[in-house]
């Protein structure tokens, strides 16, 4: 009788003990799919409750460092990857994991051994130049407290559908005048052509202490079109402000200047600021707010000097394949100085722009973005009787190419598609462009 209690007891143990085993490894499972996913806040509410009773599991640990450092827990991440590590000092991800964790806390130094031991080990050839972004930003870290200053130069060679961004027809119907049909001159008509351009600047950040930095820069670029002078472009602009690092949050503040000349006529200065609020939500996810203003002063055109306002928020998130996706909307407002000569060029508005950026391999990057805005005039235009309403789209396609350290070949694809109620107004445009950059 004892005999048959006692192997019936353990035959209630071992079935425990096989329930448990699998229950371990469901939840093993769960929070792989979790961390697989990019779910690490769900990973971490999960894997959380059950650290005490399962810590020294190589599998666990490893899931939950991961996990913890998704939700911005840093230091329970290192403890957990430590005993990883303790037990398989060769694991390449906990090496990486707690890199980034050291990171999280400051400890760059640390982070950097441990990166630098990760690509001994050996990683695959797409997570090799993700370790080597990292060790650039444990590069800055370090650098931070010292001034430095970055230049670029670049050189571009393309095509262009439309240089002046005019409108195809040759004929414009003006109401104003009962709708006669007026021929637009060679000038007013969009052109195709061959382009190049060279372009260059130069950055600057001085530390004040670790929180405040000053910054600023200069930078320039003039195109030239191979036969439709008119439109060559010369764009320049300068930036002074400062930026305030706190906890999770960056603030920054720019006085900014821009001007444009076409074909080596001042055409537009503008002259304003711009203000952003920067709050990383945990590793992965970035909130953002900005607004910016400019005095827009035509050269020769005054009734078009306005002032603009453009104010919005942005998202970003960057996913575990090395998907960065972004996507932001705002609003936009134009206000002639001369309201009484001039209200129909008043306008207002608001915008949406999504992209990302996508690694393809070790030296090449993929790049794309949308966006949309529509704009409404204030009053009706004495020349075409009725308010100006024009609907925008912008889509571009770049592919990038790392030639060597700090020189990159960039292909890209450009297409604007304006659309306008008044005639003279809506435009298509097709660009095709290859830029080689050098920076310093």
């Amino acid at each position: 009788m004892k005999q048959g209690r006692g192997r019936l007891a353990l035959l209630l143990a071992c079935a425990l003990t096989a329930v448990q085993a699998q229950a371990a490894d469901e939840l093993i499972r769960q929070g792989a799919e979790l961390v697989r996913t990019g779910q690490g806040k769900a990973a971490y509410a999960l894997l959380e409750p059950q650290e005490e009773a399962r810590a020294g599991d190589k599998d666990f640990d490893l899931l939950f460092g991961i996990a913890a450092l998704d939700v911005g827990q840093n230091t329970r991440a290192i403890f957990a990857l430590e005993r990883v590590l303790a037990v398989d000092p060769n694991n390449v991800r906990a090496r990486a994991e707690i890199a980034r964790a050291y990171l999280g806390v400051g400890e760059t130094q640390a982070a950097k051994t441990e990166f630098q031991n990760a690509k001994q080990l050996g990683v695959p050839a797409d997570v090799a130049p993700t370790i080597d972004r990292f060790l650039s930003a444990v590069e800055r870290i370090e650098n931070e407290g010292k001034p430095t200053v970055r230049a670029f130069i670049e050189g571009t060679l393309g095509y262009d559908t439309n240089v002046n961004a005019a409108p195809a027809r040759g004929e414009v119907a003006i109401p104003a005048f009962g709708n006669v049909l007026f021929t637009l001159s060679d000038k007013s008509k969009a052109k195709e052509d061959w382009f190049g351009s060279v372009g260059g600047g130069v950055n600057f950040t001085y530390p004040v202490d670790k929180q405040l930095a000053i910054v600023g820069g200069v930078s320039g670029s003039q195109r030239w079109n191979m036969h439709v002078s008119s439109a060559d472009l010369l764009n320049a602009d300068a930036s002074l402000g400062a930026a305030y690092t706190e906890g999770r949050n960056v603030y920054s503040f720019n006085l900014q200047y821009n001007t444009l000349l076409v074909d080596s006529d001042r055409f537009r200065n503008a002259l304003g600021f711009s203000a952003q609020v920067q709050h990383n939500l945990d590793a992965r996810n970035q909130i953002s707010a900005f607004a910016q203003y400019s005095d827009l002063s035509y050269i020769g055109q005054s009734t078009r000097d306005a002032d603009r306002w453009v104010a919005g928020a942005g998202y970003a998130h960057a996913w575990r394949d090395g998907l960065i996706g972004y996507g932001s909307l705002y609003s936009v407002t134009e206000r002639v100085h001369s309201e009484a000569v001039s209200p129909y060029l008043s306008l207002d508005g608001y915008g949406a722009r999504v992209g990302g950026q996508l690694r393809l391999n070790e030296k090449t990057v993929l790049f794309s973005s949308l966006a949309y805005e529509t704009r409404r005039g204030k009053a009706i235009d004495p020349t075409f009787l009725t308010s100006r309403n024009d609907d925008q789209w912008i889509a571009n396609v770049s592919v990038s190419y790392d030639l060597k350290k700090n020189l990159k070949l960039t292909g890209q694809y450009s297409y604007i598609d304006q659309r306008s109620n008044i005639e003279i107004y809506a435009y298509d445009r097709n660009m095709l462009s290859l830029t080689l950059r050098q920076d310093f």
